[in-house]
């Protein structure tokens, strides 16, 4: 349990028994943070958890104090503070590899789209759509990724779905009712469960600095393959040319499927774009996966699939009945902010952002080159940390988490636990400009201190 929770459950049993009482004012943040000997932002990060659950009246330039505690019982919900969302700590600075930079979102141009899109004429929206989603839509998604990705398609093979976690499931029932999936080691968390999920086994295959490694994968019995080439999660690794042609081929001679999530290919700053796999299939055996989540934002839960010719007459028999998940006004917003150019505006200004934000991550990075290393850092929105020390990057996320500091270890998205790392992931992507270079001297200035406490064994 994170440090500041156990404070504040502590805090919490105290109020409800009356052990502090009503009106009593609590310690300072930075008397109680040298009493316990932690960080003031680890006080301050529980005080404001007890104060919006109402447990603590915070008065300006006064302080904190305790509410009437009868109130609070009365109100309490009968399974209080039960599960962990209720108590998801907010951090001063999240660096989490999912996060997006909010404040350059276009919402102007936004807003009239979708006020557009709810005008008296397009009434006809209310009704369900086509089931693949509607051909407006589609065809604009083709084109832009026969533009930019060199995706040979036509709308009429695209299929819509509210996220890749809806779509992949799906893909796998398409595909056949059972067989054997691999996945990357490490790689994307939702395909660890794949195996629970589904009629399809899951099989970890290794991943190094070129990819999958492909010649694991044909030592086994996979019907189909789950990979991130031109950026893979979470390492960073682009899966190189030569392995490329083997999957193609292994796919091709084993009449097996790869299905190719190219989640984030939008932000590459190394080179020319890596062309997605499913360009150079000849064959019809790669299933093309994508989603607006990073290029747009999460919460529109908009991804789609680029599925072969063949495929499509199982579709339509098996699921043709099925009815569009992602909602029709979701869908024509989008259709026009992508008609009137603003999606590629958008892409294009919010790549030379993150591009600027990786620059800066590297000149402070540098001043800290001879404790750690940064890989991972062609594309995307988040590179790979590897600190000089004996402690694992779980054990670093942990004391990283006292001092209200969130990053992901590598080894969280590993299947083989059987060794572990230091390696850690730093999202750059949701921290504001303005704060970044703050928030990563602050960040690797105290990742150099837990190393050096920890190797030389002082406190």
């Amino acid at each position: 349990m994170p440090l500041y929770e156990r404070l504040y459950r502590a805090f919490r049993e105290a109020i409800l028994t009356g052990q502090l009482a009503e009106g009593e004012k609590l310690p300072s943040k930075r008397q109680l943070a040298d009493y316990l000997s932690i960080s003031q932002t680890t006080i301050e990060t529980t005080y404001h958890q007890l104060v919006d659950e109402g447990y603590v009246l915070a008065l300006p330039r006064k302080g904190y104090f305790v509410q009437n505690s009868t109130e609070l019982i009365r109100s309490e919900p009968a399974a209080p503070v039960a599960h962990s969302e209720v108590l998801t700590p907010s951090f001063r600075y999240d660096f989490h590899p999912g996060k997006i930079d909010l404040a350059h979102f276009p919402l102007d141009q936004w807003r009239k789209c979708a006020r557009d899109v709810l005008s008296d004429r397009n009434r006809d929206l209310l009704h369900l759509g086509h089931p693949q989603g509607d051909l407006t839509l589609r065809q604009q998604i083709t084109q832009y990724l026969f533009q930019s990705r060199g995706v040979r398609c036509s709308p009429d093979q695209l299929i819509l779905g509210s996220g890749t976690e809806q779509l992949l499931p799906f893909l796998l029932r398409l595909m056949g009712q059972q067989g054997v999936l691999a996945i990357e080691d490490p790689g994307y968390s939702l395909t660890h469960h794949f195996s629970q999920d589904s009629a399809y086994q899951a099989i970890p295959i290794a991943v190094d600095e070129e990819g999958m490694r492909v010649s694991e994968l044909k030592q086994t019995e996979a019907t189909a393959a789950y990979v991130t080439p031109a950026h893979q999660f979470p390492t960073g690794a682009i899966l190189s040319a030569s392995r490329r042609n083997q999957l193609l081929t292994w796919a091709s001679e084993t009449g097996s499927y790869i299905i190719e999530d190219d989640y984030d290919s939008e932000f590459r700053y190394v080179g020319m774009p890596i062309p997605a796999l499913q360009g150079f299939d000849t064959q019809d055996r790669v299933i093309y996966l994508s989603t607006f989540s990073k290029s747009l934002m999460p919460s529109l839960r908009i991804a789609y699939a680029v599925v072969p010719r063949h495929l499509l007459e199982v579709y339509r028999a098996r699921f043709g009945h099925y009815a569009a998940t992602v909602p029709r006004f979701d869908q024509a917003t989008l259709t026009q902010f992508m008609e009137q150019g603003h999606f590629e505006k958008h892409v294009n200004r919010m790549r030379k952002l993150y591009k600027r934000k990786l620059d800066l991550l590297h000149r402070i990075g540098s001043r800290y080159d001879d404790w750690l290393s940064i890989s991972g850092d062609q594309a995307g929105m988040h590179v790979v940390i590897d600190c000089k020390t004996k402690l694992s990057g779980e054990q670093l996320r942990k004391l990283l988490a006292e001092e209200s500091i969130r990053l992901s270890s590598l080894d969280h998205y590993r299947i083989d636990r059987t060794t572990s790392s230091s390696k850690l992931l730093l999202g750059f992507g949701g921290i504001p400009e303005e704060e970044l270079e703050e928030a990563l001297t602050v960040l690797f200035e105290e990742l150099k201190k837990i190393c050096i406490q920890k190797t030389t064994g002082s406190s």
